[in-house]
């Protein structure tokens, strides 16, 4: 099963397994269940990372070295995101690869206008997150993700282990019963990497002309693409 993609009888096959081990790994541990992934899937399985933090990239380091870490460079990013990037290849057991839309912002703008991300932002994710994500993971039959059920009312029942319908893969979120407790306790165990701007205010870091500091009260990702009713990029929906 190690780095196919999964199509007809053999995809009813792996989200059975996916559903199955969703819930018997319901209340186990982050690494156990990371260990599962990295047994199962081997180089068929990766990382996907927003740099935010390393928490969930650490994690799989301890049970699959060497793992591929997959980072989405959408051209709009915080500086201090990319250099949260460049810290983790350099520091980690890990195989950073980073992604990059079909088109620049340049030539983004040239075909759709300046600032799309202000007048469509669903389709300016698509074109620099969803589209890039999905020819990136082509070739692996897991990929695992950092989502919490605490993030978010959209993100509340997030699985442990799950069935990623449109990419027809494998969805592992090791941290999904975390909270932010939990993430600051194991940052603060192992000396994890994290976003510098985790300590200026923003609770949730994304593209920077999309991503304002959270106020007193608000969600983590209440910071996203303030003032709109869109709360998710279209990755993990």
């Amino acid at each position: 099963m190690e780095g196919t993609d999964i199509a007809g009888p053999d995809a009813e096959g792996t989200r059975a397994l996916a559903e199955r081990m969703g819930r018997e790994l319901e209340e186990a541990g982050a690494l156990e269940v990371l260990r599962w992934a990295a047994a199962a899937f081997g180089s068929g399985l990766c990382v996907t990372s927003s740099m935010e933090d390393a928490v969930v990239v650490h994690l799989a380091s301890r049970a699959l070295p060497g793992v591929d870490v997959v980072f989405l460079d959408t051209g709009y990013h915080f500086e201090e995101t990319i250099g949260t990037r460049d810290a983790v290849e350099a520091v980690m057991d890990v195989n950073v690869i980073t992604l990059t839309p079909r088109r620049t912002v340049a030539e983004q703008d040239a075909e759709y206008g300046p600032k799309l991300y202000e007048r469509d932002p669903d389709l300016c994710c698509a074109l620099r997150k969803v589209r890039p994500l999905q020819e990136g993971l082509e070739g692996y039959t897991a990929w695992v993700t950092g989502l919490r059920r605490d993030e978010s009312e959209s993100r509340a029942d997030v699985p442990v282990v799950g069935w990623d319908e449109r990419r027809q893969k494998v969805k592992v979120s090791p941290i999904a019963r975390w909270t932010q407790d939990d993430v600051d306790a194991y940052v603060a165990e192992h000396g994890v990497l994290t976003n510098p701007l985790l300590t200026d205010g923003y609770a949730s870091v994304g593209c920077a002309p999309c991503t304002r500091r959270v106020l007193a009260g608000e969600d983590a990702r209440a910071g996203r693409w303030a003032g709109r009713a869109k709360t998710e990029c279209g990755l993990h929906g």
